[in-house]
């Protein structure tokens, strides 16, 4: 590294030949390897023990400046890459912390709710604002599926409500529907450190422990802490949303409210099937290929 900034070499490769390109890579000097979606696909389920990855994918690779790159052009082993760049291009030094800041600003979602990063002041004071920083969980509102699920809760939050947040990660969702006003919310995820960050968030917010119960998902089996609730909202993805429809009906006052997200367009007419014996899901808001389901538990 440099005070001036980096040099820049960007290939295309496939999953098969990732771990021996990045190697080769480091070997050759490289300060930082990066990947890069090469094609717009999203990652989806993964199966146990797997690492997702793109089946097209950017790889880049920084150096040193002063240094000729030519020779790696030249030598990089053909069968790991299906393209590469012609030549280096030269990347700038910032103020990284700041550009990443950046890209953060206030959110606003659904008429009332905005979302607001620490460093920001909230455009509008008199809103329902939720001071949220992106970190190590999945849910700063950026993604469209989270958007989405803001959005209908700011739609169907009354007074009084409570509410189960199934698959919480940074327990924005649990956080936003205490706020819009509902009286009680429960955030479960299988994943200590989501329940790690929606503390944190929780407590950021001045959400109370006795407003806001968090727990993983194991200690809600043992400890019997959920109850069926008016409204359960859960934004993960089609395969665990489709194993938990048992669950989560269960969760469910009759009459209670069911929002489901994390799910593809195409995926949404197989889920609306899977609940169809116990909720009437619809298709409620699409959003960038995601779409949002919603209904109401029927009469049994």
């Amino acid at each position: 590294m440099t005070d001036t900034g980096w040099q820049e070499l960007r290939f295309s490769t496939v999953p098969d030949h990732l771990d021996s390109l990045e190697s080769w890579l480091f070997d050759q000097g490289a300060l930082a390897v990066t990947l890069e979606d090469n094609a717009d696909e999203p990652l989806l389920e993964p199966g146990p023990g797997e690492t997702p990855l793109w089946q097209n994918i950017k790889l880049v690779a920084l150096f040193e400046t002063g240094r000729d790159l030519s020779p790696i052009l030249a030598d990089v082993p053909s069968q790991w890459v299906t393209a590469s760049a012609a030549e280096a291009s030269f990347v700038p030094d910032q103020d990284w912390e700041r550009a990443w800041m950046a890209d953060f600003q206030p959110l606003k979602m659904g008429r009332r709710l905005w979302i607001c990063p620490s460093w920001c002041e909230p455009p509008d004071p008199d809103a329902v604002n939720i001071h949220l920083d992106p970190g190590l969980a999945f849910g700063t509102g950026t993604h469209p599926t989270t958007a989405m699920c803001l959005a209908e809760l700011d739609a169907s939050i009354r007074p009084g409500t409570n509410l189960i947040d199934y698959g919480c990660g940074s327990g924005i969702l649990a956080i936003a529907g205490l706020k819009l006003g509902a009286s009680k919310a429960f955030a479960v995820d299988n994943d200590p450190q989501a329940v790690t960050a929606t503390l944190d968030n929780a407590q950021r917010n001045a959400v109370t422990q006795e407003d806001l119960d968090v727990f993983l998902v194991s200690q809600a089996d043992t400890q019997a802490r959920l109850r069926p609730v008016d409204l359960v909202i859960a934004n993960i993805l089609a395969g665990p949303l489709e194993a938990l429809a048992p669950t989560l009906v269960n969760l469910m006052n009759p009459g209670g409210r069911l929002i489901l997200a994390g799910l593809l367009n195409e995926q949404a007419a197989g889920l609306i099937a899977t609940y169809q014996p116990w909720v009437a899901l619809t298709a409620v808001q699409e959003k960038d290929g995601w779409t949002l389901l919603a209904g109401e538990k029927l009469p049994e």
